[in-house]
């Protein structure tokens, strides 16, 4: 496998984010490594909240969440995604795929980092790849909090702005991440954040993740990712541990999930469901303090139940 690595240089003086860069090495799936990155904070002996991002962000979304977790005594792991952040990049599209961006997350937090008992955050495509590690893995999760995501099976439409999104992915020439980012939020984002959203690609070599993905959302039944979302929401309908559904009022994407998963879990039952007001897709950048103070408060109730 053909891999990227984006010198570290790129990722110096960014905001809000000065967090000590670590790293895990799993199996690529062709008898090669990978090196992903992680970034954590809060006490060691903490609860664990493992914080994965989706498309085409990196760890640093999560960087006003972390800071409210650890202030809350929550132990915080942000993980950079297979061709996201500092991780190792991937060259061709035909290195992505969906099983393997779930087996890639999975060896590095079980296999790599040991970690159990631990509360999943997933969002946009955090969400489609932690939702299914919960499911495959229950053992390893105490609760769940999904913000703005889901598990599609292709069995029904994707929406309208979702296609928008995907064709301007597929056709663009030259990537704008920063742009991309900014057209998922309701604030304006600064110059800087900006472009340390921009960081991780010096050039579009560096960006068949975020081209990728898209295309990996299954849109038909006979998609290849479909009979294990299928799998995983059965999985989920049987699921009674506390299950968060923390989703913005501004989402045109994933809005229409939220109901359906508070629905399906039977760990959702009986749980206040905060409506992020004011926010957007990447509700992390819009009210990334209401978001952690509200996974805080999951957590501590988790923990005592």
């Amino acid at each position: 496998m053909n891999l990227l690595r984006t010198p570290d240089d790129r990722f110096r003086l960014l905001p809000d984010f000065d967090y000590t860069p670590r790293y895990g090495l799993v199996p690529d799936g062709e008898g090669g490594e990978i090196s992903m990155c992680y970034v954590e904070t809060g006490p060691d002996d903490g609860p664990i909240v493992l914080l994965l991002h989706g498309e085409p962000t990196w760890s640093y979304l999560y960087r006003h969440v972390m800071r409210v977790l650890a202030e809350a005594g929550v132990r915080a792991v942000a993980v950079d995604l297979v061709g996201f952040g500092r991780s190792d990049k991937p060259v061709d599209l035909g290195d992505h795929s969906y099983a393997r961006h779930v087996e890639w997350v999975r060896a590095l937090a079980f296999d790599v980092l040991d970690l159990h008992d631990v509360t999943l955050v997933g969002q946009d495509w955090g969400g489609l790849i932690g939702l299914r590690l919960v499911a495959e893995n229950p053992d390893r999760f105490g609760a769940v909090v999904a913000a703005n995501t889901g598990l599609p099976t292709g069995d029904h439409a994707m929406p309208g702005v979702w296609w928008a999104f995907r064709k301007a992915v597929e056709q663009s020439k030259s990537l704008d991440i920063g742009r991309f980012v900014q057209s998922g939020c309701l604030t304006s984002l600064p110059d800087e954040v900006l472009a340390a959203y921009d960081a991780p690609f010096p050039d579009d070599s560096y960006k068949a993740g975020p081209r990728a993905m898209p295309t990996l959302v299954a849109t038909t039944p006979e998609d290849p990712a479909t009979q294990a979302n299928r799998d995983a929401w059965t999985a989920l309908a049987r699921w009674d541990k506390p299950f968060l559904v923390a989703f913005s009022d501004g989402d045109p994407i994933t809005g229409a999930m939220a109901p359906l998963l508070s629905g399906t879990v039977p760990g959702a039952e009986g749980i206040e469901h905060p409506v992020i007001e004011g926010a957007g897709h990447f509700l992390q950048e819009d009210a990334g303090d209401r978001l952690g103070a509200a996974i805080a408060r999951f957590v501590a109730e988790s923990v005592t139940t």
